[in-house]
């Protein structure tokens, strides 16, 4: 039998695949998209948004700091939709997949409250989790060891009962400082045979 009582994802490029610079990049064209992420912190304001603050404001007073890139910058409200590619279908059979063994699935993702709001409204698997932390709601982020603190302290289990997947390295090695039990998620494969190794599935319910 498995030690993990709980399998923690990420959504971002885990279960979503969320690319802002492909949309820049066939909006404004990639030269341009890539003047616009040199000259301006877009991804700085994001993690600002990801703490809580709210997008427009966010984007729209960026956009009056640049005037030269306003348009571009305030497509980051207008258009946040967009950057939703999809689901990662792998990834998400494997998340139901844990949720029929009677696995517990948290969500642990760096999100803001309205741009995961607007994910709920296209991806309703995204209100399957049993607990879901989310940085906007709590104020801190990964790879932040406080993010990971808050979660210990809420669902009381201990660090090794945890397993945590993440497509940023850095995220998972915070993760495993604190003697989580981690998997880099660079696709959906890899994470299928990591629940598999950690007998939470077997190879079938993974679709291996």
């Amino acid at each position: 039998m498995s030690g993990i009582e709980a399998v923690l994802f990420d959504i971002g490029n885990v279960l979503i695949d969320w690319q802002p610079e492909a949309f820049y990049d066939r909006r404004i064209g990639a030269a341009r998209r890539r003047a616009l992420f040199d000259a301006v912190d877009m991804f700085g304001a994001n993690d600002r948004m990801d703490r809580g603050a709210p997008l427009r404001e966010t984007f729209y007073d960026l956009a009056e700091a640049h005037p030269e890139f306003g348009p571009e910058i305030r497509l980051w409200h207008d258009s946040w939709s967009e950057f939703m590619v999809g689901e990662i279908p792998q990834s998400v059979r494997l998340l139901r997949a844990l949720q029929n063994k009677g696995v517990p699935v948290f969500a642990l993702t760096n999100f803001g409250n309205q741009t995961l709001a607007m994910a709920e409204q296209r991806f309703g698997f995204l209100r399957e989790f049993q607990r879901r932390y989310v940085s906007a709601e709590l104020r801190m982020m990964k790879p932040e060891p406080e993010i990971y603190a808050a979660v210990e302290a809420d669902c009381g289990l201990a660090p090794e009962r945890l397993l945590f997947t993440d497509d940023r390295a850095e995220n998972v090695a915070a993760a495993a400082a604190r003697g989580w039990q981690t998997h880099h998620f660079t696709g959906p494969e890899g994470l299928a045979r990591a629940l598999v190794d950690h007998r939470l599935l077997c190879p079938g319910e993974a679709g291996l």
